[in-house]
This record gives C-alpha cells, sequence and structure tokens, in this order.
C-alpha cells in the first residue's frame, strides 16, 4: 500500500521559500516533506546517504544542504547518531484533524523516537491542542537533550549527550504517564488491557500455525518472534486479525518473507489503518478507483454499422 503525502500550494507562497531558497533548496525541502520515510508526526529516520541516492546529489552536497537548513533557515534539526530528522512547521500543514486513529498513530510513532528533544522541537507547530498535548507528554523538563556534535548545541540551552542508559526504570514509569496522558480508551480496543493469558496465548498459537503451514519457514524461529511482537507492540486495535491478514496478502502475492509481511503491517499503521474493517474498506477503495479510471481511459468511438463490408482496393484503379 502506498502512503502519499501532500503539500499545499502555499508552500511557493512562503516569503521564505519564495525569495530565499535556490532551486536545489526547495527541491531538498519539497524531499524532506514527502520522501517515503515521513511520518505522521514530522520526525523520521533517514540517512544522509539515502538522501542523496534519491536525489541524485554528492553526499557532499547533501552535508551543505542540512547545515544550510539547520543554520540559516531553521527549518529541521538532525540527530547524527540517531538519524533521525524534525521538520519544525510539519504541524501546520499536517496535523489539523484529531480523532482516536490519528492520535492512535501518532502515539505510536512518538513511542519509536529516541531523542526527545526533537519531539519538543515540532510540537511548538501543532496548532490542534489536542495533539500538541499528546507531543507534549513525551516531553520531560528534566530530560537532556542530545548534543550534536557536527551542528552544535540545538536546543538554546547547555545541552548534555541523552546516553539513555541507566535509565530504564525512569522509561517504564515515563511510559506509563504518557499511556495515561494520552488517555487511550480501553473499553474501545478489543486487545489491550483485556485478553487473559489464554487468548493471547491462542492468537499466538493461530499466527505460528498459519506461519507453519503456509510456507513461511518452520525453521524460521527468529520470524516468528519478530512478527508476534507485533501483537503487543503496536497501534493495532486488533493485532491478531491484521497480522493475519498481512500473511494472507502475502501468500496470494506469493511473497512469503518476514520483510514483505512487515513492510505491509508498517504501511497499514502509517496509514493509520487499525482495524481489519478500515483495512477492507482501504483496499476495496483501491479497486474501485482503478477500476473506474481505467474505465474512463477507454478510448470512444462509433460501432461499425451492421452489413458493412471493407473494401482494400477502394481508390485504386
Amino acid at each position: 500500500m502506498a502512503k502519499y503525502r501532500m503539500v499545499r500550494t502555499n508552500f511557493w507562497k512562503n516569503p521564505v521559500i519564495a525569495e530565499e531558497m535556490n532551486p536545489e533548496d526547495k527541491l531538498f525541502y519539497l524531499y524532506l516533506l514527502t520522501n517515503p520515510y515521513t511520518t505522521q508526526t514530522g520526525i523520521y529516520r533517514i540517512t544522509k546517504r539515502e538522501i542523496a541516492f534519491d536525489l541524485g546529489y554528492s553526499p557532499e552536497v547533501i552535508e551543505s544542504l542540512m547545515k544550510r537548513f539547520i543554520e540559516e533557515f531553521k527549518l529541521i534539526r538532525y540527530n547524527a547518531e540517531t538519524r533521525e530528522l524534525a521538520i519544525k512547521y510539519w504541524g501546520e500543514d499536517n496535523l489539523h484533524k484529531g480523532g482516536k486513529p490519528i492520535m492512535d498513530c501518532i502515539f505510536s510513532e512518538l513511542k519509536r523516537v529516541k531523542d526527545l528533544s526533537l519531539i519538543k522541537y515540532v510540537s511548538g507547530a501543532v496548532p490542534k491542542q489536542e495533539i500538541r498535548s499528546l507531543y507534549e507528554s513525551f516531553c520531560d523538563e528534566n530530560h537532556h537533550t542530545y548534543q550534536n556534535s557536527e551542528y552544535g548545541d540545538f536546543s538554546g540551552t547547555s545541552a548534555h549527550r541523552d546516553t539513555m542508559s541507566g535509565q530504564k526504570k525512569k522509561e517504564k514509569e515515563k511510559q506509563k504517564q504518557q499511556q495515561k496522558a494520552f488517555n487511550l480508551n480501553i473499553e474501545n480496543n478489543p486487545y489491550i488491557g483485556t485478553q487473559s493469558h489464554s487468548e493471547k496465548t491462542n492468537d499466538v498459537k493461530e499466527i505460528v500455525e498459519f506461519w507453519d503451514n503456509n510456507g513461511f519457514g518452520i525453521l524460521n524461529e527468529n520470524g516468528k518472534q519478530q512478527l508476534l511482537s507485533w501483537l503487543d507492540d503496536s497501534s493495532f486495535l486488533q493485532p491478531k486479525e491484521v497480522i493475519l491478514k498481512a500473511l494472507k496478502i502475502a501468500c496470494a502475492n506469493n511473497k512469503r518473507k518476514l520483510n514483505y509481511v512487515v513492510g505491509i503491517l508498517k504501511n497499514w499503521e502509517n496509514e493509520c489503518l487499525l482495524t481489519v474493517e478500515e483495512i477492507d474498506n482501504q483496499l476495496e477503495n483501491q479497486k474501485g478507483g482503478t477500476w473506474r479510471q481505467s474505465a474512463q481511459q477507454l478510448p470512444g468511438g462509433r460501432d461499425i454499422p451492421r452489413g458493412f463490408e471493407l473494401d482494400l482496393t477502394a481508390g485504386e484503379e
């Protein structure tokens, strides 16, 4: 499933973009806003090598553009250690609507961010209070932000390297507070917090049996464990059913590989499709859209009259 990002037309009316950016700057910024690594939060992991490959620029050019956008335009931040990039004004164009599916998706993605100072950086431009509060729940005033050795201190204050080590207990407690701040509605979630041990065991058994019986590799225990981690570590509201759905699609396409299945799951999560019903509706809409488009592209014309005979010698002496 493809992931789409929309850039508003007022992008070109921004004075900084219109008057201060050269053509390379504009292309680079459009890439940062629309590349396939983007997330719903405006914070995503990407390497300079990947940017250089996609844009066809040398690493030196990408290095120069990154520095220009960080120090001069002040539109992004980049953590060279975690390879995480944050877009300052992402929220202005992409985070106007809330609702549980969107909030679930944002919450799931923010949990994966390693440099928490990037969350605070993006949160300032989020217009919707509900979403901004979710960002802020991940920001700890006592948290020491990461100091990028390449581009200096981005926090504007005295910052220290965030080692993240020796803080496991604090992180667990923080995650509990974030969950509470997020106000996740357990009653509307048929899986999280409501499953008994036996129910969860049955889910694991059902997924493993499908994996073993459909050619994904009976002896591939590592692959099974990675797939089963999606039962607990995902934002899906029906994790077992969604995982089985992805496995069935992989079988239908003869792609019985863990990476293929995980790719499907990541796409659904990025698109905030959190139930089988939402996934089916999206697939049906795509199927219907493809049919209508192809039908509209059929050439017009008139039927050949009954009894018409083609004379290839007509007009010749």
